[in-house]
């Protein structure tokens, strides 16, 4: 049985994308079944796996909005064992579209429900918003991975975050736990950065992962080539923080 792992914080330019592509990448180079599911009307996480945005007739928002499918929109990657579900731009409008139906913040649960026996992590990477497809995101996860960035703002707005987290598990997901904080962006260089990891881990403990994701170039790079960084480059240190974090979450969930 899978687990559905939402990557969300409604603060933009935190590495949510580029921590779910390069996650889910080295989850499946560890031999993991992985699905990406893009639930950001941006599609970062699409293009950054290579999909062609422009060219994608079945999307997350068909099988949220028209009751497509899901295994029509999957893509396959350039990474063995590693699936993607492309977002599509009109995903913006999927919120007010979806304000009508019937158990409007369980439909990505009821979505993803067939998948959770195919692959061994399904992977949301959520918009920077606590919108109603966070809540459905949300509703759908067994648990969320709080990426936080290292820098003054860090922990502006989490608590916002882990407010809405409370609602949902009192009202829509008992099931939902924390998978951890995880920072992001990290600049040893920097006394900031050194304040802030000591300050997110005074706050949440052992919630915060042991991995920590560094300031990299081929990190920003990768993207721009469509594929993960452990693809790009291997030996960068922004696949070996990915590939340590992902063997941390495997060794959580064993």
């Amino acid at each position: 049985m899978g687990k559905i792992i939402a990557l969300a914080n409604q603060k933009g330019g935190v590495g949510k994308t580029t921590t779910t592509i390069n996650l889910a990448a080295s989850l499946a180079t560890l031999e993991k079944k992985v699905l990406v599911i893009d639930a950001d009307p941006q599609a970062n996480a699409s293009s950054g796996l290579g999909v062609n945005v422009k060219e994608v007739e079945c999307s997350i928002y068909e099988c949220l909005v028209s009751q497509a499918d899901i295994r029509e929109a999957i893509f396959t990657t350039d990474i063995d064992g590693l699936d993607v579900v492309p977002s599509h731009i009109d995903l913006v409008g999927a919120e007010i579209e979806m304000l009508n139906l019937d158990k409007r913040e369980n439909i990505m649960k009821e979505v993803l429900s067939s998948m959770k026996e195919e692959y061994d992590y399904i992977l949301i990477d959520c918009s920077p918003s606590l919108g109603l497809i966070t809540i459905n995101a949300l509703t759908a996860a067994d648990s969320v991975i709080i990426p936080v960035q290292c820098e003054y703002f860090a922990l502006e707005g989490i608590s916002k975050l882990l407010n809405t987290i409370k609602i949902i598990k009192s009202k829509l997901n008992p099931e939902l736990e924390i998978e951890g904080f995880l920072l992001t962006m990290f600049d040893s260089r920097l006394r900031l950065a050194n304040q802030i990891y000591d300050e997110v881990k005074r706050h949440f403990q052992e919630l915060v992962f042991k991995t920590i994701i560094q300031r990299n170039v081929k990190l920003s790079e990768a993207p721009s080539h469509g594929v993960p960084v452990i693809l790009y480059d291997a030996d960068s240190n922004g696949a070996k923080n990915h590939l340590a974090l992902a063997k941390e979450i495997i060794t959580r969930n064993a």
